[in-house]
């Protein structure tokens, strides 16, 4: 299945939010520290309702530390300055779709990182500035599913 890693995420309801989507789609949740939140916190499980033991989540110390541990697989960075859409993208499972903090977005070293296979961007009308981080990444892992038709989903 495909891997979302939020680098340094700073709201708990966005990743619990996100912990739903890993148990829902299969895909898991990777984490890099430091987190903007207790994992204890009450929003974080509040968002998460009683998926938490049905999600595949790995908090990292640092960025190395989770690259390590993804091993090999292609790192998509998701950024507003990308030019290619995230539909140009033919995902393979095991695909690490790479989001960043809100809501400062992913910083230019992680963006130039030697990992990341490229950047891509969510279409968003002019004018804007972000999207919530929990949707980009569900708009994202339900695309890489979605072209897979849905394996393992019913």
């Amino acid at each position: 299945m495909f891997r979302v890693l939020f680098h340094e995420p700073r709201i708990p309801g966005n990743t619990g939010n996100t912990i739903r989507l890993a148990a829902a789609t299969g895909a898991e949740l990777h984490l890099v520290e430091p987190l903007g939140f207790d994992l204890s916190d009450t929003k974080l499980k509040r968002a998460g309702l009683d998926y938490h033991d049905l999600a595949v989540m790995t908090v990292h110390p640092d960025l190395e530390t989770a690259f390590a541990a993804l091993g090999d697989a292609r790192v998509f960075a998701f950024t507003t300055g990308a030019t290619r859409a995230y539909t140009d993208v033919e995902y393979v499972p095991g695909d690490v779709l790479l989001f960043g903090a809100e809501p400062t977005g992913l910083p230019q070293d992680v963006q130039d990182h030697p990992r990341v296979t490229d950047r891509l961007r969510l279409p968003m009308v002019p004018g804007r500035r972000s999207m919530n981080l929990a949707n980009c990444a569900a708009i994202a892992v339900y695309e890489a599913w979605r072209q897979h038709g849905f394996e393992g989903g019913s």
